[in-house]
């Protein structure tokens, strides 16, 4: 069993720590939210005074923060936590750009490791991981990350878990988009979400949006559709995550109509009430409503 400095114990980072020392790790955890540390602290997570002093000793430090912002200071900033990790191998699991990724990794043995499954894949320990790094220290950590995820995903070097999460997340817009039009357009032509659900389930507009996440109440009983939309994955989330894929699409000089058209949606959606929803519900956007 290794021991672990956790630094950011929000909504996903919370449970995933949790996995850990559920699976016999010692979890040493750091937040600035004293409600947070309260709440991992039953979860044999040990309380830790800074992210320097859960990083001290440790043979993994992980870090899941909000942006690329927090996550340069955390470790390029004088907070300590580069010092203190000393010869650990480090992971982030936030979602940033490649830029910021590729920079924090430099000269260290780092991962960037975002994940995918939201906060009920971080729950019940079945995210995705998406990993950048070189591959001895991949090999090393994937045990850690198996205590939290199902499957675990060697993407290539520093900045490629980041790549990876930023096109995932692209096509998730896009294809949850395109699900809620086709309900929104079977609804006016009197067709049930029923019919269409297993129309589509089972031949060419099948996806994930449709079979996992489904945007309407019924043909999939645990969507968030079925709780008035509350996330899940926060639509203010899937801004974020389509701001960067927007940004890495114009620092490549990649071409992607669909994603921007996404953006300019989901920023509408936000706008009008529904940053703090799940991104399925933008479908009441698209029927007209509120």
């Amino acid at each position: 069993m290794a021991r672990i400095g956790f630094i950011g114990l929000g909504n996903m980072g919370a449970p995933m720590a949790r996995n850990l020392a559920k699976a016999g790790h010692e979890v040493h955890g750091f937040d600035l939210s004293e409600a947070a540390m309260a709440a991992v602290e039953s979860g044999g997570v040990r309380r830790a005074a800074s992210g320097a002093e859960a990083a001290r000793g440790a043979d993994f430090v992980i870090t899941m923060l909000p942006a690329g912002r927090h996550v340069r200071d955390a470790w390029l900033g004088d907070g300590g936590l580069a010092e203190a990790s000393g010869n650990a191998i480090r992971i982030d699991c936030s979602t940033i750009d490649v830029a910021t990724a590729r920079e924090v990794a430099s000269g260290a043995r780092m991962l960037d490791a975002p994940v995918s499954g939201g906060t009920m894949g971080a729950e019940n320990a079945t995210l995705t991981f998406m990993v950048g790094g070189a591959e001895a220290d991949f090999a090393a950590a994937r045990p850690i990350l198996e205590a939290m995820g199902k499957t675990i995903v060697h993407c290539g070097g520093p900045g490629a878990g980041q790549a990876a999460k930023l096109c995932n997340n692209m096509l998730l817009a896009i294809s949850m988009i395109g699900t809620c039009e086709a309900f929104a357009l079977a609804e006016k032509l009197g067709l049930s979400h029923e019919a269409l659900f297993e129309v589509s389930s089972k031949s060419s507009g099948q996806c994930w949006s449709l079979t996992t996440y489904c945007p309407v109440p019924g043909p999939v009983p645990g969507s968030p559709a079925n709780r008035g939309y509350t996330p899940g994955f926060a639509t203010a989330l899937m801004l974020k995550d389509l701001g960067l894929s927007q940004e890495a699409a114009r620092e490549s000089g990649a071409e992607t109509p669909l994603g921007a058209a996404a953006l300019a949606l989901f920023e509408r959606f936000a706008s009008e009430g529904g940053a703090g929803r799940d991104f399925s519900g933008i479908i009441e956007m698209l029927r007209g409503r509120p």
